[in-house]
């Protein structure tokens, strides 16, 4: 009797906690408005300046057309849009509340439910500002076509799932040095404006560049990503597996060390800081 009323316990919080997340990724989602659908205006917009602001560099530098036999924005879109999602993951999982924030005070709460929440409605609002991005380039400016749809969309919830990996690692040393990783952080994200690939094409790299950002999981996985987008690239010096594993053991880590935060943070910690 003792054991089926726990477990009855145990299922009921499991699913508190489900209708928990819920709520709050439908907060993230809004992005601070009280309609959410202005919220996702906003993320396309930035997503349509991002892949306007790459194309007028190409056309600048002198690339006007694509290094893959394809559409020219299909390839920007094949690479930015994916760093996007990334960068977009890394920073909402890691300005989810910690052990610290205020929001944590409340009983049901907990940084598990922030993290997930943070990073469930990053991929809502990606997938959402991907999709009608492709659909008007779609049809109002020239019809495209996805060599293998299924695999880009595994790079696209690769690329989220690393940028969980890598924000809960950050998300997990915040507490303890809140300014430096707020620097770290800003640093990780612009120096993948250049490691993450997605200006030039993998293949045609000298060996010295590619061994420079071999180390980078989104190198492998906008390059991966190519490879399913289009027919004529066949990716020789990336692999799935790589940004797959990386990203389960930054998981794993970082979980670790948000454990060991919890049991030794104090709020006393951000009163000289």
């Amino acid at each position: 009797m003792f054991q089926t009323r726990q477990n009855a316990t145990t299922t009921g919080s499991f699913f508190s906690n489900l209708e928990l997340i819920y709520y709050v990724t439908v907060r993230s989602v809004r992005g601070g408005h009280r309609n959410a659908v202005v919220g996702m205006i906003i993320t396309i917009l930035q997503s349509l300046v991002l892949v306007a602001v790459f194309f007028a560099m190409y056309l600048v530098i002198g690339i006007r057309t694509s290094p893959i036999r394809g559409d020219f924005l299909l390839y920007i879109m094949s690479g930015v849009l994916l760093f996007r999602a990334h960068i977009q993951t890394v920073k909402s999982v890691e300005k989810a509340g910690g052990a610290l924030a205020p929001m944590m005070l409340y009983a049901p709460m907990n940084p598990i439910v922030t993290m997930c929440s943070a990073a469930l409605s990053t991929l809502y609002q990606q997938i959402l500002a991907i999709a009608i991005v492709l659909t008007i380039y779609h049809c109002a400016v020239t019809p495209i076509s996805i060599n293998d749809p299924v695999g880009a969309m595994g790079m696209l919830l690769l690329a989220w799932f690393s940028g969980i990996g890598v924000g809960i690692i950050f998300l997990a040393i915040t507490p303890w040095f809140p300014r430096t990783m707020a620097i770290v952080g800003q640093m990780y994200r612009r120096l993948n404006m250049i490691a993450s690939g997605k200006m030039f094409l993998v293949n045609s790299l000298p060996a010295s560049m590619i061994a420079t950002f071999d180390w980078n999981p989104l190198f492998h996985i906008i390059d991966q990503n190519k490879g399913f987008v289009f027919l004529h690239y066949n990716p020789h010096f990336t692999t799935i597996s790589y940004p797959l594993y990386v990203s389960l053991v930054l998981l794993v880590i970082g979980m670790m060390g948000m454990f060991f935060t919890r049991q030794h943070v104090s709020a006393s910690w951000s009163a000289g800081r």
